[in-house]
């Protein structure tokens, strides 16, 4: 299976299986001399394991990561860091049923016909469980990031029906609640929705939100590569995202050019600046120093108790109930992939951008 690679300078290649003994992921690229230890990696890590709320599949697991590789007294050494979780909880006979028949909203279908054999348990490497190795690797570009003064906040912007307001708006709030949500009466509501949705045996999609502070200018390409292009891949390679928007997004296809453009001017210190960010922080397919925004869209967790029709393997058409420990929504959990995911191609085009200029690599190497 190819395609497990992301990344041309600072990449990931992500391994193992929803049910197999371990999942991890090798990080390259890295700068040598980083400080970086286990708890660094476990921070990321205990946002997205399973079973922190109630809207959090049962499956109770530690997801304790191990570095195994790269790291000497504490610090990077510029060597391939290598990191592991093990699996402890999986219940693979849970999913003994559907190696025979194929899941509404699931890969199973897909998988079959393209390598003629599937991990039936857990989903195997489409499983969300995969996410565990972009997040720790994530939590690296993240705190490489953070060496340049570039932060991310990201959180949940609505459940179904339900969005945040920005009357309401409080980064704060967004650890107080199982949603990730930055507005508690917005997180109340969903709540309340999500508690009706479960008693109907059903699931629920949501939006996540990333704002990226202090990206310099100039990162990203403009054919090809284009930042927002590359953003793009990352996000949509999270198994549940459908849609995803910059800045304005589609919002942009229903205004007019006087509306949608951003006016430049000069702040006090003298600096271009723009008077509005309907661009969300790129132009042309690259960085123009505004804050970066990013929305994912989740579609609904596909595995339902609810009864579905389906087919089997040899074409018969069935009637299904789905078993085992599901997530309602996925969007929650997703929050620390986005991020992850976002970050690692933000790093990537930092990395990259140091050869865009002469003047830059004499800098370097004078």
């Amino acid at each position: 299976m190819a395609g497990s690679t992301y990344g041309n300078i600072f990449k990931i290649t992500t391994w193992g299986e929803s049910h197999g003994k371990a999942l991890g992921v090798v990080v390259d690229g890295c700068p040598a001399g980083l400080s970086l230890s286990e708890e660094d990696i476990q921070v990321y890590l205990n946002r997205r394991k399973p079973g922190a709320s109630r809207f959090a599949t049962a499956r109770s697991e530690d997801d304790k990561v191990e570095i195994l590789s790269g790291i000497f007294e504490g610090k990077t050494t510029g060597t391939p860091i290598s990191m592991m979780v093990k699996n402890k909880d999986h219940h693979s006979a849970d999913y003994s049923k559907i190696a025979s028949y194929y899941r509404p909203g699931h890969a199973d279908y897909t998988f079959d016909e393209k390598y003629g054999f599937r991990d039936y348990r857990g989903g195997g490497r489409s499983s969300g469980r995969e996410t565990i190795g972009r997040v720790a690797g994530g939590a690296i570009a993240a705190k490489i990031l953070k060496e340049f003064g570039i932060t991310l906040n990201t959180y949940v912007a609505s459940i179904g029906p339900i969005s945040i307001s920005q009357n309401r708006f409080d980064l704060d709030e967004i650890d107080k609640n199982e949603l990730n949500m930055p507005d508690k009466v917005a997180a109340q509501e969903a709540a309340a929705y999500l508690e009706t949705l479960i008693k109907e045996k059903n699931s629920a999609g949501g939006t996540v939100e990333c704002i990226v502070q202090g990206l310099p200018t100039g990162l990203g390409d403009p054919v090809f590569d284009k930042l927002d292009a590359n953003l793009a891949k990352a996000i949509f390679s999270i198994g549940a995202v459908k849609g995803l928007e910059i800045g304005d997004g589609f919002a942009a296809a229903h205004t007019t050019g006087l509306h949608n453009n951003d006016a430049f001017i000069t702040d006090a210190q003298g600096h271009i600046t723009k008077k509005t960010n309907h661009s969300g922080g790129i132009l042309g397919g690259i960085s123009d120093g505004a804050q970066l925004v990013l929305r994912a869209a989740f579609k609904p967790t596909p595995s339902i108790a609810a009864p579905q029709q389906t087919v089997n393997k040899d074409g018969e058409e069935i009637t299904i109930e789905i078993v085992g420990r599901h997530d309602p929504l996925i969007a929650a959990r997703g929050v620390v992939v986005v991020e992850a995911m976002t970050a690692l191609t933000l790093v990537d085009a930092l990395f990259a951008n140091a050869s865009a200029r002469i003047d830059t690599l004499k800098k370097i190497y004078k």
